[in-house]
């Protein structure tokens, strides 16, 4: 005995058609065969949900199906008062088939190119300020002697003789409906509409050729590791004139010795002595953009930081530059002579702070190594 189309959708039989729309949109997608590859099971469901949807859409045929059940679908000569296509009941309310495999519908022709990845290294200043990179990359070309037909020299492909050009095949089969009709790529042309009587010797009929091939990459300003670069058309062709696939370029950035990068600003250090930050000084800096002269104001302490607007990372809206900060780092000597030690001590003694004596430390560390 047929299932009953509410049991199937999983409505109530006073389902109002928003209810019926959002069941089968929720069971369609379930049990499409393109999301369930090899699942007999999962398309003989769709159908059914199909089936289902298709009458309880249908004001009257909802009305007789209500009243009679099954059999008041029925036409006076026992078939089913209408016919359908489960492909267009899924296309129209789905606005075009969300599963991409073999079985979604389209014009006939050959098939896209496969995309390729590559990964591109970059030193740090080539990511700030951006570099053409030319790169080699594998891929399938056009096939010189036959321009990509696939077909040899002096003849051309010829419309298939199984679809006449369609690309496709319709199944009809009955049903308590009546006739379902369902479509699926022509086996004969593969879904391409077009048959080659004499392939070419080079590429054997596919059109395409492999080859190493030299590109060269605009890299924009500002980039980081983990960005990606879509080239467009630069994948492999597809077969017998297909239209060519994507190159995806990931970018691997080199870390600098002397920077590090905060979003659109970089970091470094400036190191400086405890007399140029008493005393303020003029330092010169390498950055990326050459030397440049920064001022220690007097008094300065460590870890304060100096800033250098547009000299950081390109920002991504084109919109000028971040800033570029150095990091004060105070470096105090380790050995200081007999005489700059006494002009240290003044300067102590003057300003009230107390300092150890020089001498009386040498006394006290001899005495240590001594017991030691």
């Amino acid at each position: 005995m047929p299932a009953d189309y509410y049991d199937l959708l999983d409505v109530g039989r006073d389902a109002t058609p928003d209810e019926l729309k959002r069941a089968y949109r929720r069971k369609a997608r379930e049990h499409h065969p393109d999301a369930n590859p090899g699942n007999d099971q999962a398309e003989a469901r769709f159908k059914e949900i199909s089936e289902a949807y298709a009458v309880l859409s249908d004001e009257n045929a909802r009305a007789r199906y209500d009243q009679f059940g099954h059999e008041g679908l029925r036409g006076p000569g026992g078939g089913a008062g209408f016919d359908f296509d489960l492909n267009d009941i899924f296309d129209s309310f789905f606005g075009g088939n969300p599963f991409r495999g073999a079985r979604s519908r389209g014009p006939a022709g050959p098939p896209r190119g496969d995309d390729h990845e590559t990964v591109v290294d970059l030193d740090f200043s080539e990511a700030i300020f951006g570099v053409d990179r030319t790169i080699e990359v594998r891929t399938l070309v056009a096939c010189d002697d036959c321009e990509g037909s696939g077909a040899a020299p002096g003849t051309a492909p010829v419309v298939c003789s199984a679809c006449g050009g369609a690309g496709q095949v319709r199944q009809v089969r009955q049903s308590l409906l009546g006739q379902m009709v369902t479509t699926a790529p022509c086996g004969r042309c593969r879904g391409m509409g077009e048959e080659i009587a004499e392939p070419c010797s080079r590429c054997r009929g596919d059109g395409r050729r492999a080859e190493r091939v030299s590109l060269v990459v605009r890299v924009p300003p500002g980039v980081d590791t983990g960005a990606t670069l879509r080239l467009s058309g630069r994948g492999s062709v597809g077969s017998r004139g297909g239209p060519a696939g994507d190159l995806y370029v990931h970018l691997r950035v080199a870390e600098s010795e002397v920077f590090v990068r905060q979003g659109d600003s970089l970091v470094a250090e400036l190191k400086v002595t405890m007399f140029q930050a008493a005393l303020g000084a003029s330092v010169e800096f390498s950055t990326l953009d050459g030397p440049q002269e920064l001022v220690v104001v007097p008094g300065t302490q460590p870890d304060d930081t100096i800033r250098l607007s547009g000299l950081g990372v390109p920002r991504a809206n084109g919109r000028g530059r971040g800033d570029l900060h150095f990091v004060v780092r105070v470096e105090i000597p380790a050995r200081l002579s007999e005489t700059e030690a006494a002009k240290l001590r003044e300067v102590a003694v003057e300003r009230g702070e107390n300092v150890a004596d020089c001498d009386e430390l040498r006394t006290r560390r001899r005495k240590r190594r001594a017991k030691h």
